[in-house]
């Protein structure tokens, strides 16, 4: 009887040895959880990074369009211009 008592005191001991430590368990859930929120802030700063460059060439292209419509009314002017010119000579 007192083998048996033993065997299983030793059994139960080593099967307690096998187990993870909480701690271990604890640091290892920490850092998953921190790497996952660096991945989180990563992909946020991304997305600004990408809308501040899509807001800034949407402006670009409307500064172009502004700039093109103004050459577009010079130019138009210069033609009634030249049509006058033309017209009087």
């Amino acid at each position: 009887m007192k083998t048996i008592a033993v065997t299983v005191a030793v059994l139960a001991l080593g099967l307690a040895a096998c187990q993870p430590k909480a701690e271990d368990n604890a640091v290892g859930n920490e850092a998953n959880v921190e790497d996952a929120a660096n991945a989180d802030v990563n992909a946020a700063t991304n997305d600004a990074v990408d809308a501040s460059n899509a807001a800034e060439n949407a402006l670009d292209t409307a500064g172009n369009a502004i700039e093109n419509a103004g050459d577009a009314v010079e130019n138009a002017g210069e033609a009634v211009a030249n049509a006058a010119d033309n017209a009087a000579d």
